[in-house]
């Protein structure tokens, strides 16, 4: 069990990275388009449609399961806060079992739509230039996907009370560093 943890742990560290270089990327290429635009009166065909359905889409979904695997997502504790620890710890354990129910229909549902828009060849027309956008609908359900067996993971070791593998440590600042 704890094999697998470090596995998942290191598939999400990837995806992180993935994510992290959509956002670099972005930043060159809106960065480029901007110079090309007032400097030499041309724009980078297509830069507003490529950064939405690429760059943003990576950076916002492939990730989604880093955040879980740290216990990163905003939480509101306004009521469970207030109850006996054991059952706070019973309570978020079972929220994780619908958390997996929910993300594994959001990644059946992205799949199925990554399948139509695959076999329609979906593009967008940006002026002059077309831009294939299909196989962008993929890294939907593949972030979903990967949140789906993360939040499972936890639930199967919430249950049997393994040893988790997964980098639970969050990263916090230094106080005695300036």
């Amino acid at each position: 069990m704890y094999k697998l943890g470090r596995l998942l742990s290191k598939i999400t560290d990837v995806t992180t990275i993935v994510g992290g270089l959509a956002i670099a990327l972005m930043m060159i290429h809106i960065t480029l388009d901007i110079v090309c635009r007032f400097i030499f009166n041309t724009p980078i065909p297509g830069t507003i449609t490529i950064v939405s359905n690429y760059y943003m889409v990576i950076a916002a979904f492939v990730p989604l399961a880093f955040a879980e695997q740290k216990d990163a997502h905003i939480s509101v504790e306004v009521f469970t806060e207030r109850l006996p620890g054991f059952i706070q710890r019973h309570l978020a354990g079972w929220c994780l079992l619908l958390s997996t129910v929910v993300f594994g229909l959001l990644t059946v549902r992205n799949w199925q739509e990554a399948i139509v828009k695959m076999n329609i060849g979906a593009s967008i027309v940006q002026g002059d230039t077309s831009i294939v956008i299909w196989y962008t609908y993929f890294f939907l359900p593949i972030g979903f996907g990967l949140m789906t067996i993360v939040l499972f993971y936890k639930f199967v070791v919430y249950l049997t009370g393994a040893r988790s593998g997964l980098d639970d440590e969050r990263a916090t600042p230094n106080p005695t560093a300036d």
